[in-house]
Order: C-alpha cells, then structure tokens, then sequence
C-alpha cells in the first residue's frame, strides 16, 4: 500500500530551445535541492529528458520549475510518464542519447 511519503517517479521530457542553455546543469542542482534521485541527459532530437524520484510534493515542484527551466531556456511544454524510481541514490548528469 503506498503512503503518502512513498517515492515516486516521473520521466520528463522537455521541449523548445532547452540545449546549450545551461538547462541540464539548472535542472541537476534544483533536484539535488530537492533531494530527489534520478539523472538529466540532453536528447539527439534536441530535448531535454530527465528521471526524477521522490516524495511527490518534491516531484511536484520540479515539473513546475521544468516548465520555466533557467532564464536563457525556452521551454514551450514538458510531458511526463510515471515510471519506477532508479535502483540508484543521487542525481546525475548523463550523456547525450
């Protein structure tokens, strides 16, 4: 039964001028802010996806924070699917897929 202080996951896409703005490194240090674990990694098609795990309100503030992402970014929309959290603590910054 989960409760509300159970972990979990959501697998965020993020949309619009979101490379070569510092949106990786923003979003890294705001979920290390907020405790969350997961990693950020930069797509070929030129979005921006990350896995972030967590209590939900944290989960909640990181979508909201994705949609504006850092001053030089230009998100136009960020979708997200539930998924597993990762087997692993922290948050990294991946490669490019």
């Amino acid at each position: 039964m989960k409760t509300t202080s159970d972990p979990i996951a959501r697998l965020l896409r993020i949309h619009g001028i979101v490379q070569g703005v510092g949106y990786r490194n923003a979003l890294h240090a705001q979920a290390r802010q907020l405790g969350l674990a997961g990693w950020v990694r930069n797509r070929s098609d030129g979005t921006v996806e990350a896995l972030v795990a967590g209590p939900a309100a944290a989960i909640d503030t990181i979508i909201e924070w994705a949609r504006r992402g850092p001053p030089a970014a230009r998100v136009s929309k960020v979708d997200w699917e539930s998924t597993s959290p990762p087997d692993s603590l922290g948050f990294t910054r991946a490669d490019t897929l």
